[in-house]
This record gives C-alpha cells, sequence and structure tokens, in this order.
C-alpha cells in the first residue's frame, strides 16, 4: 500500500499537479485510492460513465478504440482526467499493457476539494489549457 507521503511527492511529478502546492497536494493524496490491474486487464471501456481519473504510478496502458491505438501512456501519466469535469462518457478504452499500479481519484471527491480549494482547480486549468495548446500546434 502506498502511503500519503508517497502519494504526496508522486503527484508533486504529474504534470497535472505540478504547479499545485504541497498542501493541497496532501488534500488530493488523500482522497486516491490504490488499484492494481492485471496484465490485459481493461480499466475501462469507451461509452462507460466518466466517474474517475487515473494517475499511473507503474506500468503501461494503452489508450484505444476497437483495434485503433492512440496511445501508450506509462509511469507518472494520467488518463480519464477530462472526466473529473464533466460527466460524459469515456472517450476511449483504457486496458493494461503491464501489471499496474494506478492512483484513482473519484469525480466526487475531486469536486469536494475544487469547492473547498480553487487554487486547485486553476492549477489544473493551467496544465490543461497548455496541453490543449500543444496538441492544436501539432
Amino acid at each position: 500500500m502506498i502511503s500519503t507521503v508517497e502519494k504526496v511527492l508522486f503527484l508533486k511529478g504529474v504534470d497535472l499537479f505540478e504547479t499545485i502546492a504541497g498542501e493541497e497536494l496532501s488534500s488530493i493524496a488523500r482522497i486516491t485510492d490504490q488499484v492494481d490491474v492485471a496484465q490485459a486487464q481493461v480499466v475501462f471501456n469507451e461509452g462507460d460513465e466518466g466517474d474517475a481519473m487515473y494517475l499511473i504510478v507503474d506500468g503501461k496502458v494503452k489508450v484505444h478504440s476497437g483495434d485503433h491505438v492512440f496511445a501508450e501512456l506509462g509511469e507518472r501519466q494520467v488518463f480519464g482526467e477530462m472526466s473529473i469535469l464533466d460527466a460524459e462518457p469515456r472517450s476511449a478504452s483504457i486496458t493494461a499493457l503491464t501489471e499496474l499500479t494506478l492512483l484513482k481519484i473519484a469525480r466526487d471527491d475531486f469536486a469536494e476539494i475544487l469547492a473547498e480549494k480553487p487554487e486547485i482547480a486553476q492549477g489544473i486549468l493551467k496544465v490543461l489549457t497548455r496541453r490543449l495548446r500543444e496538441a492544436n500546434r501539432r
């Protein structure tokens, strides 16, 4: 099991949370749940309800729609992050390429923290905006 201190240190190294202060990261760490996933197991399917985001502590996943693979993600990368901001269905499936250790953040828990600490939302919006600008340049 990953301790809260280890979770805070891990979160600090994830680009989505890089601008967020340690105290706020501690609040986020407390709402994360460790999830272990076997190789080849589906984490979620395209069209599923988007109720959480996931951070990869260890392992690799593929982001895909059927046989079409959009990306492979690894350690310290995030998937499902849009689902903590809206309630839209998943836009792709995620399947484990290796055994995985993930941290899961449920949308409802995250919404509570955002309401209490708007600076967390500001930090995340900066990163998501940067990602969108980078994607538009490609």
